[in-house]
């Protein structure tokens, strides 16, 4: 596998005491399209990584593999092969005889300098060849990063798309009887591990969402009495008001580029619209001007347009889905279905907008074309809401109450793999990072 490291990922990479060094295997036949509409899981192999701490390891990308819907793992009892080396060549037709699409093997071992170092090596059984192989040194902090970095090859190397398993989720973390709940930042590994509080519950938080392309969060709180739009350094916890406007801020996000923040203001007279705010020179443009309320707007990923929902059309509180230029040109309807629509997000790869959407009693989270057609729904619950997208744009969390307080899942575009994501608290209103660099 031929593994190119822009040089911002290195020096970042570097930072967090991860450094790859690359073999480069044999042409590769082995894939697996996700463009079909019901795509079969993949059976692959994945014997415990040798090492003391290689079953951890394995454990971790087999977990990540499973969750995404696209891979099958073996029942380790099956195994005919035990790998002893997992550099050598393995026996093609014991694996074969389990049908075993794949097999991953690997070690991990201490260096001298305290690092460990994690190598792997990925066999396409029915062609009898490597596909892969890779190893990578990092210091004990970053364990769990190397397993997931790993897994994401490995996705990448067998479908051809990016993965999404070195990343994190920004949510809120709610705690408490439900009429007095503490509300607090927190951060996790796409799979639930790693929470770390990003602030003390004091005053309610909603709706954080990442920068595109530095570790900062954008978010909406009450510690004022009203809602204020601020930003918050994840690693140095500083943090700044986004401006100081009379009335109501909320539902921002960044620009793709890092460099605005999207959101509604509330004005005394009831009505919403959409600002932009450039982060450099503090500069505001509004982007609608309305009587209605227009709010939750989300950048296309190339900055040149914005979805937005807006109650416009007429009827109380009956919002739907519009899109307008970047500048807040030529806005136009796109939703038409029966029901109510909230929270739209555009994908990363810019295909689709995910959106919450109220119908026959029921809250459903789906998708559409950015023309509003092929509208599609991917889960219906007594009550769930905000979608954020994995930066693959295969696969989208949100938040779902069944009773008691809410809980993140996530779904794949199929709507066919849904996975709950362990947190220890309730937790709602997830925010999906970019791939860690």
């Amino acid at each position: 596998m031929k593994f190119i490291l822009k040089p911002l990922l290195m020096v970042a990479a570097m930072a967090m005491g991860i450094n790859a060094v690359v073999t480069l295997p044999a042409r590769a036949t082995l894939e697996l399209n996700v463009n079909k509409g019901n795509v079969e899981p993949m059976p692959i192999a994945i014997p415990d990584f040798q090492g003391g701490l290689g079953p951890q390891i394995s454990e971790i990308v087999t977990a990540d593999l499973k969750r995404s819907g696209l891979f099958a793992p073996i029942d380790k009892a099956a195994f005919v092969e035990k790998i002893a080396n997992p550099d050598a060549q393995p026996r093609f037709d014991d694996w074969k005889v389990i049908n075993a699409q794949a097999l991953v093997t690997g070690s991990v071992s201490k260096e001298a300098d305290g690092r460990i170092r994690a190598q792997y090596r990925l066999w396409d059984i029915f062609g009898n060849q490597q596909m892969a192989g890779e190893q990578f040194f990092a210091n004990d902090a970053n364990q769990r990063r190397v397993a997931h970095i790993i897994a994401d090859a490995i996705y990448e190397k067998i479908t051809g798309e990016k993965g999404y398993f070195d990343t994190r989720v920004v949510f809120v973390d709610e705690s408490g009887a439900k009429n007095a709940r503490k509300k607090r930042l927190a951060i996790m590994d796409q799979d639930g591990a790693n929470v770390r509080y990003l602030s003390d519950g004091r005053a309610i938080v909603l709706t954080p969402r990442f920068s595109p392309n530095r570790q900062e969060i954008t978010y909406m709180s009450y510690e004022s009495g009203q809602p204020k739009v601020y930003l918050l350094q994840i690693e140095t916890g500083q943090r700044e008001l986004v401006g100081n406007f009379p009335g109501m801020t909320f539902a921002p996000r960044f620009s793709p580029d890092g460099q605005k923040v999207i959101m509604s203001l509330l004005r005394d007279d009831g009505n919403s619209n959409i600002f932009a705010m450039d982060l450099r020179s503090r500069s505001t443009t509004r982007l609608t001007d309305s009587t209605a309320i227009d709010t939750s707007p989300s950048y296309s990923p190339d900055g040149s347009q914005v979805v937005f929902t807006s109650d416009r059309g007429g009827g109380s509180g009956r919002s739907q889905i519009y899109v307008m230029g970047g500048d807040g040109s030529n806005p136009h309807r796109i939703s038409f279905g029966d029901g109510v629509y909230s929270t739209p997000v555009w994908s990363p790869r810019g295909d689709l907008i995910a959106f919450t959407k109220q119908s026959g009693g029921e809250f459903q989270i789906g998708v559409m074309k950015t023309d509003g057609s092929g509208e599609r729904i991917l889960s219906s619950g007594f009550q769930q809401e905000g979608p954020t997208w994995a930066p693959n744009g295969r696969v989208l969390m949100f938040f779902r109450d069944s009773g008691g307080g809410p809980k993140l899942v996530s779904v794949d575009l199929t709507g066919r793999n849904e996975q709950p994501i362990p947190t220890a608290n309730y937790a709602s209103d997830p925010a999906w990072s970019p791939l860690l660099e």
